[in-house]
């Protein structure tokens, strides 16, 4: 397996599952066992085959684009890494800031072996900056494919930890969206119609606001007044919004399409998705014939 690739769920759990198939079908030997652990191969080396292709696919069609001037959907970005406003998140390992870490904590067995204690992985958000616009990363729900890796030994503790830092290359693509002035509704006349019929709701409020002569009932001309002030805080209400800067999101594809960040360039990605795509492939290759050949001597 590549080594690079370990953190991705389904490419570490696809070779582990052939790995397991391929030790049960030696161990039974040739029979019903066999058969099933071939059918495993088959169809683990199929899907792992097409999975990858589509990944590196997916990688080479799409271009890179620029912040300030990226497409609504999805999009590939890349630029530098850097912390959110407000207290920076922390590594439980060393307590040094860090964007992004996956920690892996393991204690020594009485025969040297390293079993697992815990497991934790950071949600918090962090920012892409390509030097024309920023926009915030949104880690929930992505492979993670990470080189910095710091291992750390404390008594029988080891502690392995993968981060992604300050100023660090990010390449991400998923779900690219624009939030604040470029969502902007500008149907004037709706939204006063929205804030009158909020204010007449309210009766007590709106005599209270609007009844200038006091007898209990709002007339033409309070009303023809109710209506400008609507005008008036609706269009305040635009400019603001209008005025408030834009705020760039990525996030994971509701279409279940590839959500990946990165801090490797999308050349060498595509490259190792293509040989994980030859691996599995060179598994279903052997498994097809093996099953071809248990046929023809009449094993099944």
């Amino acid at each position: 397996m590549l080594v690079h690739l370990r953190h991705l769920r389904a490419d570490l759990a696809l070779p582990a599952i052939q790995l397991g198939a391929i030790a049960l079908a030696l161990r039974l030997g040739p029979g019903p066992g066999s058969l099933a652990a071939l059918a495993v191969l088959l169809g683990s080396g199929l899907f792992g085959t097409l999975r990858a292709l589509r990944h590196a696919r997916l990688i080479a069609d799409t271009p890179t684009a620029r912040v300030a001037s990226a497409a609504q959907g999805y999009t590939e970005l890349q630029g530098r890494g850097a912390a959110l406003a407000g207290d920076p998140l922390l590594s439980p390992a060393n307590a040094l800031p860090v964007l992004w870490y996956r920690l892996r904590i393991e204690r020594r067995q009485r025969d040297g072996k390293w079993r697992l204690v815990s497991a934790d992985t950071s949600d918090a958000s962090f920012l892409l900056d390509d030097g024309s616009a920023r926009c915030v990363v949104d880690p929930e729900g992505a492979e993670m494919l990470v080189r910095r890796c710091d291992v750390f030994v404390r008594d029988d503790l080891r502690y392995t930890q993968w981060s992604l830092i300050e100023h660090d290359k990010l390449y991400v693509i998923g779900d690219f969206a624009t939030l604040g002035s470029a969502e902007v509704r500008t149907d004037t006349a709706a939204e006063v119609r929205e804030l009158l019929a909020v204010w007449k709701a309210d009766r007590p409020a709106l005599l209270q606001r609007f009844d200038l002569d006091g007898d209990g009932e709002i007339g033409l001309r309070e009303w023809e007044h109710a209506r400008a002030q609507a005008r008036r805080e609706v269009r305040q209400r635009q400019a603001e919004a209008l005025a408030a800067p834009e705020l760039h999101l990525m996030r994971r594809p509701s279409d279940g399409r590839l959500y990946l960040i990165s801090d490797l360039a999308p050349e060498r990605i595509g490259r190792q998705y293509r040989w994980l795509a030859a691996f599995h492939a060179a598994v279903f290759l052997g498994a097809s014939a093996a099953t071809a050949w248990f046929a023809q001597i009449g094993v099944f």
